[in-house]
């Protein structure tokens, strides 16, 4: 049986999307965010030591990285749709964007929430200070380095329905959360239409919805439908 230990609003919840996707058993272990650090609680130490999640553990087997779970997963309970053999001709690719998504996208994703709390969460009388080096950052890097990286996916999915061949694979479901959180935070804006309109399509996907419902709560999902 496989477990996926679940933090809540992670990397976590695109493992859930794809063991929906393959429809094997699994259970999940849940853990919140400490309210007021908002990091892991300590107890997801006790399965990894770097105490993050993704993890699972499928028999004696343990896994920490998505992209690694990922390709686990698809590998050994999928067919080669899910993960292109070696020999196959869309194999470089799904190996780029599966390597891209945390290599390349997620960097200056992350740099632009940090600077976005040096904002909103210094201290009173150094925040005017922190606000306009975090600003000068932005300008200077941050920004141009997204607005590079979305121009470029945005003109890729322009031709390619998913990221790697004709249908989904694995490394869509590693492409996923940069980009939904991308969009969901504004980062993304409305200048991408072809990232908004891919996000739109994989979140309306009948296991994607089961793993909403699986794993509770998601600040990165879709609102709600009429």
């Amino acid at each position: 049986m496989i477990t996926l230990h679940h933090l809540e609003h992670s990397r976590s919840q695109r493992v859930l999307w794809l063991l929906e996707e393959l429809e094997v058993d699994y259970e999940i272990y849940w853990y919140g965010r400490d309210p007021r650090t908002n990091l892991a609680p300590p107890e997801l130490r006790d399965v990894h030591p770097l105490g993050k999640s993704p993890v699972i553990t499928d028999g004696e087997l343990t896994l920490a990285e998505s992209a690694v779970i990922i390709e686990y997963l698809a590998r050994t309970y999928g067919d080669e749709t899910w993960a292109p053999a070696p020999d196959d001709p869309r194999y470089w690719d799904f190996s780029y964007w599966m390597h891209y998504a945390e290599g390349s996208l997620m960097p200056p994703l992350l740099l632009k929430l940090v600077f976005s709390k040096v904002r909103s969460d210094s201290p009173f009388l150094v925040r005017p200070i922190a606000g306009r080096i975090a600003s000068e950052v932005d300008k200077a890097f941050t920004d141009r380095q997204l607005e590079t990286h979305f121009s470029y996916l945005d003109d890729y999915l322009a031709g390619h329905e998913w990221f790697a061949g004709n249908a989904i694979s694995a490394a869509d479901i590693q492409m996923s959360f940069p980009l939904e959180a991308a969009v969901a935070r504004g980062t993304a804006g409305n200048r991408f239409p072809n990232v908004i309109d891919y996000v739109q399509r994989f979140q309306a996907r009948p296991a994607y919805r089961r793993a909403l419902e699986a794993g509770g709560e998601y600040e990165f999902g879709p609102g709600p439908k009429d």
